[in-house]
């Protein structure tokens, strides 16, 4: 009979060492949860100390037992090859296997077995959980801010018509591509400024006018992010090439412009909008305080777009200018159907992480008295009959605002393997 020796794991008795390696590492795993939620130590006959490490000892010994190269197997290879790689990494897997069982318990019990979903007051609200019902009371609210509720289809109908706009490039005969972006840097923006106007501020074709001091929730998120968005790269685009340039006018001027907005903090941007902007106006001028802030956040983003885009500019060699000037191209063919394409291609991480910045701080147009979702959550829970909830409704808005940027990251990795070129 061939002699096994537990310290030295092989190939030859895989078997053996798999089945042992999943117990000991499943022992640890109950010992945790055994002492952490029903108060038993199976190894209390231990001293103290070792005994509260005893879950760790059982799961380290456990992947170390499974810890075989070229096993044949495809998950354990995988596993060892990612998680279990040596006796640190044994540990670091077990210990944030534990912290995670440690985490989940209690906010799922908060979240959903002793939450409260079915009411339509604070006095449903009688768990130990989350009061899921202060969100649906006032989910409109969270939605729309103080948008009339017999009128809000019409924010509903704009959105929808806007959205059907945006996915229309994709059915462009494949002719009109070379037209794509002009439409959506263009032509898009101003049809959806239209619909925003007629249909959502209304006062004509006998909508009720409502006033955007009125709007609010996340369908002014959307806005003031949709339009920003669109703005803010094509002026930042434009400043990195203006910093580039070879003209000291249009150099200073551009490095003048991505310094000054870089280096002043967007809260105070927003006040300067707000309260400075205005007195500078000729009597009887007035702009709307939604454009205004938009405005600000297009300017101040811009800069820090024009950044990343230069970044992806200089990356490019020197050969690829030398190439396209050789076929007689001038400045802007050259720019614009050789450098930039490249250079953009290597700057989507870049540019998405600014994109996924400007909807992040959104929130802080309430400085300036425009409430949108986080606005709208601040004016919620002061309110007398729903105080002592606002841990449910920044959860929420984290939930809304996770699920808007993890799309957005997603989308941009796939442009980054649609447009990857090996190098």
């Amino acid at each position: 009979m061939t002699n096994i020796n537990l310290l030295k794991p092989n190939k030859e008795n895989l078997n053996l060492f798999v089945i042992l390696g999943a117990l000991f590492f499943c022992l640890g795993i109950f010992d945790f949860c055994l002492n952490n939620f029903y108060g038993k130590n199976i190894t209390s006959f231990l001293p103290g100390f070792i005994s509260f490490f005893t879950p760790v000892i059982f799961g380290m010994f456990g992947l170390y037992l499974i810890r075989i190269e070229f096993s044949g197997i495809k998950l354990l290879d995988n596993l060892n090859k990612n998680i279990n790689t040596n006796n640190f990494n044994a540990a670091l897997s077990i210990g944030i296997i534990i912290l995670i069982i440690f985490s989940v318990a209690p906010l799922l019990n908060w979240f959903i077995l002793d939450a409260t979903f079915i009411g339509d007051s604070k006095e449903a609200c009688t768990g130990e959980g989350a009061c899921w019902v202060y969100i649906k009371t006032w989910f409109n609210r969270f939605m729309y801010g103080m948008y009339p509720n017999a009128e809000q289809w019409r924010v509903n109908t704009t959105f929808i018509l806007v959205l059907v706009l945006m996915g229309a490039g994709y059915f462009f005969p494949l002719r009109y591509k070379k037209y794509l972006t002009f439409y959506y840097v263009i032509i898009l923006p101003i049809i959806s400024f239209l619909l925003i106007y007629y249909l959502i501020s209304g006062g004509e074709f006998g909508l009720e006018w409502v006033e955007t001091g009125a709007w609010g929730g996340l369908s002014l998120t959307f806005i003031v992010s949709f339009f920003s968005l669109i703005f803010c790269f094509p002026i930042g685009m434009m400043l990195a090439l203006g910093r580039r340039s070879d003209l000291s006018v249009v150099k200073y001027s551009s490095l003048s412009f991505i310094e000054f907005w870089r280096g002043v903090p967007l809260i105070t941007v927003l006040f300067m909008s707000a309260v400075m902007f205005p007195m500078f106006l000729p009597d009887g001028t007035y702009v709307d305080k939604l454009i205004r802030v938009i405005v600000a956040i297009t300017l101040f983003e811009a800069a820090y777009t024009a950044e990343v885009i230069r970044g992806g500019l200089q990356a490019l060699p020197r050969g690829q200018y030398d190439a396209a000037k050789s076929l007689g191209m001038g400045y802007w063919k050259l720019h614009l159907l050789v450098i930039l394409p490249q250079a953009l291609k290597l700057v989507i991480p870049g540019i998405a992480n600014t994109f996924l910045a400007l909807v992040k701080d959104t929130p802080l147009i309430f400085v300036v008295g425009l409430l949108e979702l986080v606005g709208m959550l601040n004016l919620a829970k002061t309110n007398p009959k729903w105080l002592g909830f606002s841990m449910e409704g920044y959860v929420f808005a984290g939930i809304i605002f996770w699920i808007i940027c993890y799309s957005m990251s997603k989308y941009s990795q796939s442009l980054e393997l649609k447009y990857k070129t090996d190098r």
